[in-house]
C-alpha cells in the first residue's frame, strides 16, 4: 500500500465539541417516547429497564458525580431516640435497638425471623440481602437477651410482628422511626436508612476495619463502603489531636 507523501496529508483540524442538545429540542424526542411507552403500557419498573438497556446499547455511560458525604445521627440523638421508643412502647425501642445495632437495610429487616437468630453464637442471619446475597452479622449479649425476653416460648414467626402475627411493612418501620424521632425532640429528618449510616460510622470510628464493615453492612464493593471513611470526622480528630497534643 502506498504510503501518501508529506504533501497530501490533510490539514490538522482541531475537532469541535459534540453540540448539547437543549431541553427544546428534546421535546419531539420526548413526545414520541411517551405515546411508545403508554402504548406498550409500561409500569415504573419496566419504564427504567428500557431506559437502562438502552442507555448500555446506545453506549451512554451514567455521567460520576463526587461522592456526598453520609449523613448520620448523633450519639446523643442515637440514644435519645432509643431512649423515646422505650418509653413511648418497648416493643419499639427492642425494634428500633435491633434496627440500629443489626446495621439491616428496612427491607432486609421487616423479614428477620425467629429462626434466624443463633443465641449460643450471639450472631443473627440476614437472608436474602441486597442481591440475593446472606450474611451473618454479630448482635451484643445485652440485645441478645432482650430478644429472647421478647420472644419468650415462641420458636416461629417473624422476629417483630403486628397484632395479626404479620411481618411489619417497610413503610410501617419508616412511620415508627419518625414519630419516635419527632416525639424525642431530633430536629433532622430521621428515618431507618440514617440510623444504617450511623451504626457504620460508629463502627468505623471505634476501630473496625473497613473491609468487616463492608461484609457487616453486605456491602458487594468496598467503594460503597470506602463513603464512610471519607465522611467521619472523629478519626480526624483524634489524629490531629496525637499530632499536636505532644
Amino acid at each position: 500500500m502506498r504510503t501518501p507523501s508529506p504533501k497530501t496529508k490533510p490539514a490538522y483540524k482541531p475537532e469541535m465539541p459534540r453540540a448539547t442538545k437543549q431541553p427544546d429540542s428534546l421535546k419531539e424526542l420526548i413526545a414520541s417516547t411517551i405515546k411508545l411507552w403508554r402504548k406498550s403500557h409500561l409500569t415504573y419498573d419496566q419504564a427504567r429497564y428500557v431506559s437502562k438497556e438502552a442507555r448500555k446499547q446506545l453506549g451512554i455511560a451514567r455521567v460520576k458525580t463526587r461522592k456526598q458525604i453520609v449523613d448520620r445521627l448523633s450519639r446523643d440523638d442515637e440514644q435519645k431516640l432509643i431512649r423515646q421508643a422505650y418509653k413511648d412502647h418497648g416493643e419499639h425501642g427492642l425494634l428500633i435497638k435491633t434496627l440500629f445495632q443489626s446495621g439491616a437495610r428496612v427491607s432486609e429487616f421487616v423479614g428477620l425471623r425467629v429462626a434466624d437468630l443463633f443465641f449460643d453464637e450471639q450472631m443473627l442471619l440476614i437472608e436474602k440481602g441486597k442481591g440475593g446475597k446472606s450474611r451473618y452479622v454479630p448482635i451484643l449479649a445485652e440485645l441478645s437477651q432482650e430478644i429472647r425476653t421478647h420472644l419468650g416460648n415462641r420458636k416461629i414467626g417473624y422476629l417483630f410482628e403486628t397484632n395479626r402475627h404479620s411481618a411489619y411493612s417497610p413503610r410501617r418501620v419508616q412511620q415508627i422511626v419518625k414519630d419516635v424521632a419527632e416525639r424525642a425532640g431530633i430536629t433532622k429528618r430521621v428515618y431507618p436508612h440514617l440510623l444504617r449510616h450511623s451504626v457504620a460510622t460508629t463502627l468505623l470510628e471505634r476501630g473496625m476495619p473497613i473491609d468487616q464493615i463492608q461484609k457487616f453492612l453486605g456491602h458487594s464493593k468496598l467503594e460503597t463502603t470506602q463513603i464512610y471513611a471519607e465522611s467521619t470526622t472523629e478519626m480526624i480528630k483524634d489524629s490531629y489531636r496525637r499530632a499536636l497534643g505532644g
